[in-house]
């Protein structure tokens, strides 16, 4: 411990509690998912995800999201991935579900690494890590949007996916959700900007352009909504009566596949079962 007599050692003492010592490194090898939050990154035990076969309603978009997942973690040719759409359709449990898919094949060819919306500007940093890595990553950033008038976080992120001088990491690749098809917001008064209005529009569809997979969900019609819960109850092995159903979704106000697991989860605490 320093002399606190000494003013040079006080000082000294000062900066070290301003400016703590970096963050030991992530055992990237050892976890399933990981969390990053600008600065460091944290193991998490469990990755907490649905089976595929739990997925009902999102047929289409699970073969493809699946199959991308897969080709990253066998260490082929994939896409950074855009899920857009309605809320509550699965775009977040099946990223998740089509992770733990492919670990289950080969739990070390792959993990998931969440990042916080606020902790754009560090994935030049992120990404710089996770290339020194012999594992594949999906950098996941769930339900992704912007400011209205915030261009340089949609340009910074744009630059990385193409266009930008340093390459990305082969074994690297981005998921983002949005309720969004273009992640940002569009509004009438982009039409009416005096200065080339059709430039505005086109810089904030181009980063939804870069995604090389753009798979949309959206809002199930009231048949749908009843199939989901059909298809999870008959895996589960559980009873529902349509008009219970159909009833709970009144009460909730919105069909979503979502809404479709809460009243399943309904269906077991009655029936006295966990799921």
């Amino acid at each position: 411990m320093a002399d606190q007599g000494d003013p040079l050692a006080r000082i000294a003492d000062a900066l070290e509690r301003l400016a703590p010592p970096p963050p030991a490194p992530a055992a990237w090898l050892d976890h399933p998912a990981y969390v990053w939050d600008g600065r460091s990154a944290r193991g998490v035990a469990r990755l907490d995800a649905p089976s595929l076969d739990l997925l009902h309603g999102i047929d289409q978009q699970k073969e493809v999201v699946a199959a991308n997942v897969a080709r990253l973690a066998a260490g082929h040719a994939a896409h950074d991935m855009l899920l857009w759409g309605s809320r509550g359709m699965g775009k977040s449990a099946l990223t998740r579900a089509s992770v733990l898919a492919a670990q289950n094949a080969d739990p070390a060819s792959i993990a998931l690494v969440q990042v916080a919306p606020d902790a754009l500007p560090t994935l030049a940093h992120l990404f710089t890590l996770l290339g020194g890595v012999a594992r594949h990553f999906l950098v996941f950033i769930d339900d992704l949007g912007f400011e209205d008038g915030d261009l340089s976080g949609p340009r910074a992120l744009r630059s990385w996916l193409e266009g930008g001088v340093e390459a990305r990491p082969a074994n690297v690749r981005l998921a983002v959700t949005s309720n969004r098809r273009a992640i940002v917001g569009r509004s009438l008064g982009e039409q009416d900007d005096p200065i080339n209005p059709r430039d505005v529009v086109d810089d904030k569809l181009a980063l939804a352009d870069r995604f090389g997979l753009s798979v949309g969900f959206h809002a199930c019609s009231q048949d749908d909504f009843l199939a989901i819960i059909s298809g999870y109850a008959q895996t589960l092995g559980l009873d529902f009566e349509p008009h219970d159903a159909l009833e709970w979704s009144k009460r909730r106000g919105s069909r979503s596949g979502r809404i479709a697991w809460h009243y399943v989860q309904e269906l077991a605490g009655r029936a006295g079962r966990r799921v």
